[in-house]
């Protein structure tokens, strides 16, 4: 390809950080988009050239490259990668701190677990990721710089007979926060007291909106499926006047591994236990992120325990499935009944063509099993009353978009996250997919479906 100053494409490489443009190197760029400049190239000029008429034919001269053009891409790759590259290392603190917690449940009591006012659990784990994350975020850009908006709040923390979980939080906290070093950020230096927990769990207090800049936290999505031991997922997502820019998805019990997908995670817990926790052919869990824009989502390991990050902690790209044929397409719903009605999906199933059993899991790792290609469509369809919350969209909706997948509302209208901390205006459920083809299918057969429904 001639090389011209107003026609020069540059892409940069996740892994290597090395920019190649025609077979001679030219730039250096890595995994968050610093660039630097190695050299110019030098061209002889065969024959006049416009405004290049009067030059020799056999002189010498340099080609150099739009300065503005140049600048302006180097710009565009470089937005949102400081917030990208603090919000992994934030998720991968938080699935070690999950980790610990999930084991103390399993292996002792449900001590830790409360109930919110809706009877949903809530653990430890819930507060001490918020805190965690809040701390970090507020470190990292300045507490007057973040807005954050999350599930949890300090009421049910700050009664009287839960004293005892408080301290278990505020104690988890700074076990973790201890460990900052190993994951490339800047710890306290010296523990938080109770009060520093509460006002950084505290601080999660914003209520989103269509304008400003908001990150949105699900500490423990899928708190059922923890609290048993199950899939969960930690839900970063950071928004800009209502667009979601970058999403990160901490999965501490969805293996690299798809192959690993056929077995119990109690499997998981056995062969964790028998593995030295230096082996690399073990990867239990992962975390899944991209950034607007990119066309590019990663999924790296989550961090060993004898080991320090090193960015990009061996990340490699992911991307949706290929399939398009409905019979050969596994979807996603939700284990409970109480948030989506498995018997519409199962019709709608049917009548698509769809003849795989469902996968039922727990979270947002429905979104994470789409974007890495482990399956093909995620629906979601609520029962009368019940609202969707952006922190349980925001993450995995931009991880699908840019795998190359396509998310919607029923209506094939994008998700909305400009209207507070509800998915306000969705058009009876959530669609995931892996292409455009399925994606439609989906939505038509919603379409002729929805009247005989119940919901």
């Amino acid at each position: 390809m001639p090389l011209h100053c107003s026609s020069m494409a540059i892409k940069a490489s996740h892994n290597l950080g090395l920019v190649k443009l025609n077979n001679k190197r030219k730039s250096i760029i890595n995994h968050v988009g610093t660039v630097s400049f190695s050299k110019t190239h030098h061209h002889r000029i065969s024959k006049p050239i416009g405004c290049l008429s009067k030059l020799s034919q056999t002189q010498s001269f340099t080609v150099m490259e739009d300065p503005k053009r140049l600048s302006l891409s180097s710009l565009q790759s470089m937005k949102h990668t400081q917030e990208l590259e603090t919000a992994v290392r934030a998720v991968q603190m938080a699935c070690s701190l999950c980790q610990k917690v999930q084991e103390s449940l399993i292996s002792k009591s449900s001590a830790v677990v409360q109930s919110k006012g809706d009877n949903s659990p809530v653990t430890v784990a819930d507060w001490s990721v918020q805190a965690t994350v809040s701390w970090i975020l507020s470190e990292a850009f300045g507490s007057s710089n973040v807005s954050i908006v999350a599930e949890e709040d300090i009421q049910n923390l700050s009664k009287a007979k839960a004293a005892g979980v408080l301290e278990a939080v505020v104690k988890t906290v700074n076990d973790c926060l201890a460990e900052a070093p190993r994951f490339g950020l800047q710890g306290p230096k010296k523990a938080l007291g109770t009060t520093e927990v509460l006002e950084a769990i505290s601080r999660c207090n914003s209520r989103g909106g269509p304008t400003g800049r908001f990150w949105a936290l699900d500490p423990v999505d899928g708190t059922l499926g923890f609290v048993r031991g199950d899939q969960y997922a930690i839900a970063l997502a950071l928004i800009e006047d209502g667009e979601v820019v970058l999403g990160v998805l901490g999965c501490p019990n969805y293996p690299m591994r798809k192959e690993w997908l056929n077995y119990h995670h109690r499997y998981h817990r056995i062969i964790s236990k028998l593995t030295p926790p230096t082996s690399e052919s073990w990867d239990k869990g992962c975390v899944i992120y991209a950034k607007r824009g990119s066309g590019e989502a990663w999924m790296q390991p989550l961090l060993h325990v004898n080991k320090n990050f090193l960015w990009p902690n061996s990340a490699k790209p992911v991307r949706v499935s290929s399939i398009d044929n409905p019979s050969l397409a596994t979807f996603c719903e939700p284990v409970e009944k109480a948030n989506s009605s498995h018997s519409f999906t199962a019709g709608l199933a049917h009548s698509v063509g769809l003849r795989k059993q469902p996968l039922r899991v727990y979270s947002m790792v429905k979104y994470a099993a789409i974007a890495r290609g482990d399956a093909e469509i995620f629906m979601k369809f609520a029962r009368a009353g019940y609202k969707e919350k952006i922190w349980d969209h925001a993450a995995g909706v931009v991880i699908i978009q840019e795998a190359g997948g396509v998310v919607s509302d029923a209506g094939g209208c994008p998700l909305d996250f400009s209207k507070g901390i509800y998915l306000e205006g969705l058009d009876r459920g959530v669609i995931a997919s892996a292409g455009a083809n399925l994606h439609d299918k989906i939505i038509r057969a919603v379409d002729a479906s929805w009247d005989s429904s119940s919901l």
